[in-house]
């Protein structure tokens, strides 16, 4: 596999943007948005989908260590069914812009589209947690700060066996959804073919 690029612009202070959980049946959209140096250069950085949970973390704990700035932002499910898990995810992603704290000169989105609520300019990147650390970082901390809300969630809920399938639409998760009715952490407009 090819090396992920530092960055797309040399010469601007950039922050890679990331979501997980779009396709879950529970809980949250996570973004979370990552600055990191120039000469940030740690293998063990790539898709968070790449990484077993173990190194996730070590990468999590890396990626907190070294950017320059980072913010993680939620939008809940209730949210997700009020206004739609494609207008929940730009707001997770527009929230972390607005939350860092060193203002970046260009984001670098993963995937094909953007609403942009601020002035930045930015470019989407299609699979861009295969092209660029930033966006491979914020990914990952996405992920792992997702996961632990729903393995969190999980004691709780343990019918649904959340700290396994982290809300998404396995067999047991949907036969227990079947079985018992849902939570308030689970997406409505998502369980319309299996209510």
């Amino acid at each position: 596999m090819s090396k992920l690029k530092p960055y797309c612009n040399e010469n601007l202070v950039e922050a890679g943007i990331d979501e997980v959980g779009r396709g879950c049946l529970a809980g949250p959209v996570v973004a979370a948005a990552v600055i990191l140096p120039k000469d940030f250069d740690y293998d063990i950085v790539k898709d968070s989908k790449k990484l077993s949970e173990k190194r996730r973390k070590e990468a999590y704990e890396l990626i907190k260590e070294h950017a320059i700035d980072y913010s993680i932002s939620f939008v809940s499910a209730k949210d997700i069914d009020n206004i739609n898990i494609g207008k929940a995810t730009m707001a997770a992603m527009n929230k972390c812009v607005e939350k860092l704290e060193t203002k970046p000169e260009h984001l670098l989105i993963d995937g094909n589209v953007f609403e942009n609520c601020s002035d930045i300019p930015y470019t989407c990147v299609v699979k861009g947690d295969n092209t660029y650390y930033s966006i491979a970082a914020a990914s990952i901390l996405a992920k792992v700060t997702r996961d632990e809300y729903m393995i969190e969630k999980s004691k709780d809920y343990k019918l649904y066996q959340w700290e396994s399938n982290k809300g998404y639409g396995s067999k047991f998760h949907r036969d227990a959804i079947k079985e018992h009715g849902i939570s308030k952490y689970h997406r409505r407009t998502f369980l319309k073919n299996i209510l």
